[in-house]
């Protein structure tokens, strides 16, 4: 079987300027350098022509043909969101969504992998850990793929939010995605192109592990990763949509695997996240760190326990601005229900005009910050000063917590773990198997 082939979703833009690296097709004619491409009508427009879809395709006489994309948001609602130019190797494909231009990048699995890995880890990670996550994104990413053709044909309209007078709950993942099989950033996975060099080790762990996939529940593993579990992992369905996996269920990222207390009880998580338990993830380690962690996240250093402060009027504004309801004046925000890793699935924000509960992790995460928490695992001081309140959350991780915990798996890397026990040790009872 020859590797499938990814649609993957870069950018959204009114106008878009790329170069083409090399010489590319466009109904059969050749085209290459600078270009622009706008919207007008409802369709692209570009050479002085009005397209419903452009397609530029390398040109089989030159393999080294790349593009360059210009002013590629990364990171985008995340505090480390900026603009840069990122090159492309592939087929380029040109739609119309929402009147704007997406650039789409048609390429081969393997090849898109490389890009991944040393987009979402530096490319100087162990061999051991780079293997594993070149495991971990091909089977999330094929799973994927697999998830929407079912969804497709079942016929069945796909939700990711409930609306209650009292509860909003929302989930986001790559459903949010019609036209394409996944986008290029933390939404889905990074993906940067060749802006992210690779090395030799990410070329070789791909390689050793071509074909490879988790399997588990009869099919493959929809293999979640995240930056820092905070020490025990989370389960799916407090995540994403109320499905339950196997192999994504509640262990201590450590040696001791099953010894951790159970974090769905509040006073439980309280310990935990205002202390300092040892993980494989908690470790202040820059030589490991550099390994899992590209310059701008770089710039997170309080990941494993972290703490955010607020005023009740600066937090007021913010929910109201970050949610779209008008709460008044804050009185209370109260952790309803926790999951195995202490995170908050479900929270209730008292205010002087109405209450309502909101979740899950990632709707909390982006509601009580500007960009996004770190993650939805922490506990609520409130600090009363006169008629001033202040709202301190001490949390714990980096991310949803469930599946593969980036930072701990470097750790393991360095232990000289091997990348088949690396990913057993996150998703528990699964198997590695060769799938083409």
């Amino acid at each position: 079987m020859n590797q499938p082939v990814v649609k993957v979703g870069i950018m959204s833009t009114e106008q878009l300027q790329f170069v083409l690296l090399g010489t590319f097709r466009v109904n059969g004619a050749k085209v290459e350098g600078d270009q622009t491409a706008t919207v007008k009508d409802g369709k692209i427009y570009w050479n002085g022509e009005l397209f419903d879809r452009l397609s530029f395709i390398p040109d089989d006489d030159n393999e080294n043909s790349r593009f360059t994309l210009k002013d590629v948001t990364i990171g985008v609602n995340f505090h480390w969101e900026r603009l840069e130019d990122q090159t492309f190797v592939g087929q380029l494909d040109l739609i119309v969504e929402n009147n704007k231009i997406t650039p789409i990048n048609v390429l081969g699995v393997e090849d898109y992998l490389k890009s991944v890995i040393s987009s979402e880890m530096s490319a100087t990670a162990s061999l051991e850990l780079l293997k594993a996550h070149a495991v971990i994104s091909r089977s999330w990413l094929l799973s994927q793929i697999e998830k929407n053709k079912e969804i497709t044909n079942s016929g069945q309209k796909y939700s990711a939010c409930t609306i209650t007078d009292d509860e909003i709950v929302r989930w986001y993942d790559r459903e949010d995605h019609v036209n394409f099989d996944v986008c290029a950033d933390d939404h889905c996975q990074r993906y940067q192109g060749v802006t992210r060099q690779t090395t030799p080790n990410v070329d070789q762990a791909v390689e050793a592990t071509r074909g490879e996939v988790l399997w588990g529940d009869g099919k493959i593993c929809d293999a979640r990763f995240s930056k820092c579990c905070g020490g025990v992992y989370e389960v799916f369905e407090n995540c994403w949509e109320p499905i339950h996996y196997s192999y994504l269920v509640p262990r201590r990222d450590g040696a001791a695997e099953n010894d951790y207390p159970d974090l769905t009880i509040e006073e439980n998580a309280r310990q935990w996240i205002l202390g300092q338990p040892e993980a494989f993830c908690n470790t202040h380690d820059k030589k490991i760190l550099s390994q899992v962690l590209n310059n701008y996240d770089q710039e997170t250093t309080d990941f494993y326990r972290w703490k955010v402060e607020y005023d009740s009027n600066e937090l007021s504004a913010l929910i109201k601005e970050r949610s779209g309801l008008d709460f008044g004046e804050l009185i209370d925000i109260i952790p309803l229900s926790r999951g195995t890793s202490g995170r908050i699935y479900r929270l209730k924000i008292v205010g002087s005009k109405m209450t309502k509960i909101i979740g899950k992790e990632l709707e909390i995460r982006r509601t009580l910050s500007k960009s996004h928490l770190y993650s939805s695992a922490f506990v609520v001081e409130k600090q009363q000063n006169g008629d001033s309140t202040r709202f301190i959350l001490h949390g714990a991780g980096w991310g949803h917590g469930v599946g593969l915990c980036q930072i701990g798996a470097a750790v393991m890397g360095d232990l000289n773990y091997t990348y088949r026990s690396i990913l057993l040790h996150y998703f528990i009872g699964a198997e590695i198997k060769k799938y083409y």
